[in-house]
């Protein structure tokens, strides 16, 4: 699906267009969002690009040489965007090319960031004089949204610090699940904070003709410096309540075990006399006492009584 965009005083406005009209809109278009685009729509871009579209697979490329680079069709800058499905967060790349009077960009999958943005526009709220101030406002917009998502793993690391070191009542099982969703959500943001700001040192080594743009993106560098130490704190405090959660868990393994070790030491006396008076010899004089069963009885309670005062009398249990 291609989505088109263009720059109205100063405003970034969607363009209604007829299918007829669609390739006259095309190439007049100062932004393309290509969303999932099929075959037909990939060799018209191509054509108007004079260019082949990066397939996915080399997009998901990590080397820093295939990720942000020249040719002849652009500036190209494959970035990191965080995604959420069914309750868990993913990482998807998308290709943004950005020529001198167009921006098109390529992705996989439906953003927050794209439909946030595409939402604003109807509103006449993103304001862009340029191809190239509408990606710098894209990429704000990321961190953002990255900023905010940040807050809300917080939060909820809050709740899950609640559970493990004051409800008593909670199930720690289901808090190192929670902590183990947090901390993955938490590696995919700081791995796209990462590849922003490898995005960003691209981008102002050739943006140096445009002293704003440049200026917005070291701005938004340093808010990316800071939502990295956000991220390293939030590390921190999970590796923190994932190593109580497992100390409370070994406490009440080993206070199940305690509980076993005395019974199996209070049974044992009572046991052993039993076992004593369980043996088939001829000559044992309590077979023929008239208080023999009772005599056995009363030593075997007495044998089982006498350890657990004493593991009681020290505190044992």
């Amino acid at each position: 699906m291609l989505k088109l965009f263009k720059i109205d005083g100063g405003l970034i406005r969607e363009v209604e267009c007829a299918l007829e009209q669609f390739g006259s809109s095309l190439s007049e278009a100062d932004w393309i969002d290509a969303h999932e685009p099929d075959e037909d729509e990939r060799k018209l871009l191509e054509r108007m690009l004079h260019t082949d579209l990066p397939e996915y697979d080399e997009v998901e490329e990590i080397e820093a040489s295939a990720r942000c680079f020249v040719d002849q069709a652009g500036i190209h800058v494959h970035s990191l965007f965080l995604a959420q499905t069914e309750g868990r967060h993913k990482t998807v790349s998308v290709a943004c090319i950005m020529q001198k009077d167009r921006l098109i960009t390529i992705r996989e999958g439906d953003l927050a960031d794209f439909r946030l943005l595409r939402m604003r526009a109807r509103r006449g709220q993103v304001e862009a004089k340029t191809p190239q101030e509408l990606l710098v406002t894209l990429l704000e917009q990321k961190v953002e949204n990255h900023a905010d998502t940040l807050e809300d793993l917080h939060r909820q690391l809050e709740n899950v610090s609640y559970m493990v070191l004051e409800d008593e009542e909670s199930e720690l099982e289901d808090a190192i699940s929670r902590m183990a969703r947090l901390e993955d959500s938490n590696g995919k943001i700081r791995l796209c904070l990462m590849d922003t700001q490898r995005d960003i040192s691209f981008l102002l080594r050739h943006l140096r003709t445009q002293p704003e743009q440049a200026e917005t993106l070291r701005e938004v560098m340093r808010d990316v410096e800071t939502l990295m130490s956000h991220t390293t704190f939030l590390f921190d405090k999970i590796n923190f309540l994932m190593d109580s959660t497992q100390g409370f868990i070994n406490i009440e393994q080993n206070q199940i075990i305690k509980i076993f070790s005395i019974a199996a030491v209070v049974f044992l006396p009572p046991t052993l006399v039993a076992s004593i008076y369980g043996m088939n010899f001829d000559h044992m004089p309590e077979l023929k006492w008239l208080l023999g069963y009772p005599w056995a009885i009363g030593l075997m309670i007495v044998s089982g009584i006498a350890p657990y005062w004493y593991f009681k009398r020290k505190g044992w249990l």
